[in-house]
């Protein structure tokens, strides 16, 4: 954990460490108590595949499933 300040033109310069393990782009996500950054990946498309390259389901199921899953969970 590390911290940084904002410059007088308002930058934040992440430590090395940081861009090295997470790359250079990042989505800012306002939460409750601050803020998070969320790396962005240089291409999003390969990004999606890697993460679900062992998912054996299809796209409908797995929408199936979910729609199933929120339907006990609200009591019908």
């Amino acid at each position: 954990m590390s911290d940084v300040t904002l410059d007088e033109r308002g930058r934040l310069t992440l430590p090395k460490k940081v861009r090295e393990q997470y790359g250079d782009r990042y989505h800012i996500v306002e939460i409750h108590d601050g803020i998070k950054l969320v790396p962005l990946a240089e291409d999003p498309l390969d990004a999606l595949r890697d993460e679900f390259a062992d998912v054996e389901k299809t796209a409908e199921a797995l929408r199936s499933e979910a729609r199933e899953a929120a339907l006990d969970e609200a009591g019908n």
